[in-house]
Order: C-alpha cells, then sequence, then structure tokens
C-alpha cells in the first residue's frame, strides 16, 4: 500500500485529536515455547497509521495549536540479529521508507518521551494494552504531574484506540483490494476441499487441502484457527480440533480463510462428505440460504445495525417454527428466547485487519450505528441442532449448517466480495462431484 495512504491516515487521526501526544505500541513478540515465538504478526492499528510490520517499535504523533509532528521509533540495525533473523530496516531505511517527520532509536525512547510529555497536557494511548512501553509512558505521565516547576503536564490520558477504530470502520478503495485479494484465494481454498472431500478422510486433511492453496498462494497466513468440523462437530461454534474422521453421509462445516498483507477474509461453507445432500440436510441447508440472501439483501446505507439484528433473528426463527423445530407464535417464541438455543450467535460482525475487526457498533452517544459505504462486515446465519437434543425431530439431529459471506456496503446498497464460492445446493453438489 502507497505511503501517502498511511500519511492521510495519520492526518485524519490529529484531525480528531485535542492537542495532545498519541503513543501507539508495535505488537510485541509472543511466545510459544521456551525460546521460540509464534510468527510475528503486527499491532494492526498501528499497521493501519504507518504500515511498519517490525516489533519493538512505536509511533508518536504530537499536536500543538499550531502545528503536528510524527515520530517513529524503531530498532536501530544489529549486525548479529541481521545474521540469525534478518536485517531489520534500521534508522535509515526508515527515514527513507516513511513519510514521518523523524525516525528515532527505539533505545532513547524513554528519555525523550518524558521530554515530550513536559510539554502537553492530553495523552492518547491504548488504556487496555499491557505493553511495558505505553506503561513507561503513563508512568512518565503521572510522575510529571506530581513534580513541582512544571508549566504544563498531563492532565488527562484518553483512549486512541476509539479514534483508530472509528477510522477504520471505513475501508478505502486500496483497502478493499487488498480484502478483495484475501477472497480470492480463500475461495479456491474452500472450493479445493469441495473438490477433495471424501468419507474416511480426516478433518486435519481438508484443513491441510486449504492450507495448500493459501501458502502456494502467497497468502502467508490463515486470517484465525480454521474449523474443520465434520457431523455433530459442527454443532460446537469455535469447534478447532479437527481431529476426527469424516463420515458417508455427514456434512461438514468449514470456516476458514487467509489474509493478505494482514487484511483478513472470512468465509464458512457447509457441505456433504459424499457430495449429495440428503432430504433433511436439504431442508435446513436451504433455509439457513434463504435467511442468509435476505438478510444480505437489506443491506443499504442507512439501516441500523440493531434493526438488522432484530431482522435476522426474526428470519431464523421462522424458519426453525418452519422446520418443526419450534412451535408457536414468532413474538412469544423470541421473547423467551427460544430460538436462541438453535442461532444463538450473531448475524455478522466488521472485518478488515482484523478478521473481527474492533470498530465501534455504536457511536458516542451509544447508539446504534447506521450502515455507510464502505463499511465490510460478515453476514453468517446458522441453524444448530445437536445430536443429543431429542427436542429436535430425530431426521435433522446432528446437523449444523453455517453460511458466510464477505459483504460491502455501497452507495446503491451492497457487494457480496465472497459470492464467487460456491453456495447453493446446485453448486456445491456440482463443486463437491467435479
Amino acid at each position: 500500500m502507497n505511503e501517502t495512504h498511511f500519511f492521510e491516515r495519520r492526518r485524519r487521526l490529529l484531525d480528531l485529536m485535542d492537542e495532545g501526544v498519541a503513543i501507539i505500541a508495535s505488537a510485541p513478540l509472543q511466545t510459544r515455547s521456551n525460546d521460540t515465538e509464534y510468527p510475528y504478526r503486527q499491532n494492526s492499528d498501528f499497521y493501519y497509521l504507518c504500515g511498519f510490520t517490525e516489533d519493538n517499535s512505536l509511533l508518536v504523533l504530537i499536536k500543538t495549536a499550531t502545528e503536528t509532528k510524527t515520530l517513529l521509533f524503531v530498532e536501530a540495525y544489529n549486525a548479529e540479529h541481521a545474521l540469525w533473523n534478518g536485517a531489520r530496516l534500521g534508522l535509515e531505511g526508515a527515514k527513507e521508507r516513511f513519510s514521518v517527520d523523524e525516525v528515532r532509536d527505539i533505545a532513547d525512547y524513554n528519555e525523550t518521551i518524558k521530554e515530550i510529555l513536559r510539554e502537553h497536557i492530553n495523552l492518547y494511548i491504548d488504556l487496555y494494552s499491557d505493553s511495558s512501553r505505553l506503561t513507561e509512558a503513563k508512568q512518565a505521565a503521572q510522575a510529571l504531574h506530581s513534580s513541582r516547576g512544571i508549566k504544563r503536564h498531563i492532565r488527562s490520558i484518553r483512549d486512541v484506540t476509539y479514534l483508530i477504530r472509528t477510522l477504520r470502520l471505513f475501508k478505502s478503495a486500496e483497502e478493499i483490494t487488498q480484502i478483495r485479494q484475501a477472497i480470492d484465494i480463500t475461495a479456491k481454498a474452500h472450493h479445493a476441499a469441495m473438490r477433495e472431500c471424501r468419507s474416511g478422510m480426516s478433518e486435519y486433511q481438508l484443513q491441510a487441502a486449504m492450507s495448500y492453496v493459501f501458502l502456494s498462494s502467497g497468502a502467508a497466513y490463515e486470517a484465525y484457527g480454521a474449523i474443520v468440523a465434520g457431523g455433530n462437530n459442527a454443532n460446537t461454534l469455535h469447534y478447532i480440533d479437527n481431529r476426527e474422521v469424516l463420515r458417508d453421509g455427514d456434512l461438514v462445516l468449514i470456516d476458514a480463510a487467509c489474509e493478505w498483507n494482514l487484511y483478513a477474509s472470512d468465509i464458512t461453507r457447509t457441505f456433504p462428505v459424499n457430495g449429495k445432500f440428503s432430504n433433511a440436510q436439504r431442508e435446513v441447508y436451504a433455509k439457513v440460504l434463504a435467511v442468509q440472501l435476505q438478510v444480505i439483501g437489506a443491506i443499504k446505507p442507512g439501516v441500523k445495525r440493531d434493526w438488522f439484528q432484530t431482522y435476522s433473528e426474526e428470519l431464523l426463527c421462522d424458519a426453525l417454527i418452519d422446520l418443526g423445530i419450534l412451535s408457536g407464535k414468532r413474538e412469544t417464541l423470541m421473547e423467551a428466547k427460544e430460538h436462541k438455543k438453535y442461532a444463538p450467535h450473531g448475524i455478522g460482525h466488521w472485518m478488515g485487519l482484523d478478521v473481527h475487526d474492533p470498530c465501534p457498533y455504536v457511536d458516542e452517544a451509544g447508539e446504534p450505528l447506521a450502515f455507510a459505504e464502505g463499511m465490510v462486515m460478515t453476514i453468517e446465519p446458522g441453524i444448530y441442532l445437536r445430536a443429543d437434543d431429542e427436542s429436535v425431530p430425530e431426521k435433522y439431529r446432528g446437523i449444523g449448517i453455517r453460511i458466510e459471506d464477505n459483504i460491502l456496503v455501497t452507495s446503491a446498497g451492497n457487494e457480496n466480495l465472497s459470492s464467487m464460492i460456491a453456495k447453493t445446493i446446485d453448486e456445491i453438489e456440482e463443486m463437491c462431484n467435479g
């Protein structure tokens, strides 16, 4: 992504700030076992503002009544580190790459930030981060607050993440391009799984087929831990064991996707292990698909999320009544939350740099946000009918179905970014048997 885009994001964040200092920290390394770490993944807020992908770095934004200033703290080049782990960009490389006012050595951060904080009254940080660098900044601010002879000192510590994530809620054309690429690769992976699935395979073998597509297509990482759930396993919403054998006559629910340049995709498809839906499976699947299509059709600018969620639950409750799983009037059933037993999760979530983008769902007054052009969200209705639930008609027991797509809100309504992935019963059976 062009450096101009990161510069513009910082400018917009500074516009939202009062006078003061904002500090955004990179993600720390995460230990996996003893002296080995997980593959590094940058803090999404930090990346959003500068595009820098190294750890042990900080972005500092300064705003006064007359000017703004941006500082990027990075690790200096170290030959020994380069030998073992690869060269860092270093101060000179960062100066050439990034459109910031100053690049400084992270080793000088503690002393530098104390001097900066002496001149300002507002500090913007992630209030809930456990970053040692942010803790040091808070401690420095508190120490200055109690010092004598300081004309100006930090009087308020504010949450910077709400401001950043309000900006992140609206995706630019460049961001949509990254998401499209992630979805295109994910589409190939889901189709590969459909074509390769056979009874007697293990769930992890289907996961491996998808991982091969991700890696061979240049997507280094999954966007989240893959769910490959055969049969009744689909009724465990966050099933990630992926170790059991797929059985003839069962469905398999796959919730798996990759990220591209840190931008996520998030796709779920449910299909028959043997390539042919049974009559009972077909009945439930058709209901879930009909709900999803109706919900997607309702997405357009101006629609409030609280209405949208209620609408999706009404449709799912109607579907459960039609299938004979619930009986009674919809209003009574929903008031008692009877439908939640079989459709327990929300209809969707924001998606972007994080698969569950932590962007606000309500405004500063606590009112639900209305959809607007540039927002991207998942739509993922599901019906889950456990094998041991004797209140469910026997023919449906053990069926778990979720269908998930990624939707962009447009000025005219919406665009299903993942519409190329087989989804109708005919499309899925053709793909499975192709």
